[in-house]
């Protein structure tokens, strides 16, 4: 039962993101007030010291984190995997118009049954698509399963601030981000999902235990913005 429950989940976000495919990278920075480039940009900084060859894009939406890996990270190849094919669709155009198809790849296929062999990668990276796994411990496995030993997972996630921030934060997001999202995206679920997936989400040593659970070590968080969103990385 639980193991169909996961797999309802796996098809519902798909479809939910199917239908936000066209707008979803507008709303993305809109809502966020272009905050969250910022937040990438900080996430493929750590991921550059790695000086990787080959990266493992998980749950890459429109491909915007494999595009910043490009343009940032010389010399690399990245692999950008999604379980909804629509949002694949809008990320191979963009790739398509910024003339980075011999470096970035756009593969259909869920977080928890990654198709490539065992110590692939030199990185895996996951932007705001964590929450969204069919099951969280399984995918974060695969992601350290794919990559070489000693190499490390970074995993870019909304979370709740903390002190002053706190109850402004929290009325944006339960109120606000919804109704916007809703209205611009004529899709009344799919910024309700967002917000109930974010507060529902682990966070901090929460979130860090898990990644330990599953098999990360010398594991560190790095909050950014006052908590808004925060970076979670691992070693193999």
């Amino acid at each position: 039962m639980e193991h169909l429950l996961e797999q309802k989940k796996n098809e519902d976000v798909s479809k939910l993101f199917d239908e936000i495919s066209p707008k979803y990278d507008f709303l993305n920075h809109f809502l966020s007030f272009g905050i969250d480039k910022i937040w990438r940009k900080k996430l493929i900084k750590l991921v550059r010291n790695e000086q990787p060859s080959r990266i493992l894009d998980v749950a890459t939406g429109t491909a915007d984190l494999a595009i910043y890996a490009a343009r940032y990270i010389e010399n690399t190849h990245i692999s950008g995997i999604d379980i909804s094919k629509k949002m694949l669709e809008v990320g191979e155009q963009k790739i398509k118009l910024l003339n980075l198809h011999p470096r970035i790849e756009l593969i259909q296929v869920p977080a928890e049954k990654i198709t490539f062999p065992d110590n692939t990668f030199d990185a895996a990276m996951v932007a705001f698509g964590v929450r969204n796994f069919e099951y969280l411990e399984g995918g974060i496995s695969e992601m350290l399963r794919i990559i070489k030993p000693g190499k490390r997972i970074f995993i870019l996630e909304f979370s709740k601030p903390r002190g002053v921030m706190k109850p402004l934060y929290m009325f944006y997001f339960k109120v606000m981000l919804p109704l916007f999202g809703r209205i611009i995206s004529r899709n009344k679920l799919a910024y309700s999902y967002l917000r109930d997936s974010v507060i529902e989400f682990p966070h901090d040593k929460a979130f860090l235990d898990i990644m330990q659970r599953c098999g990360c070590t010398n594991t560190y968080q790095r909050r950014l913005t006052g908590g808004i969103a925060t970076i979670y990385v691992g070693q193999k």
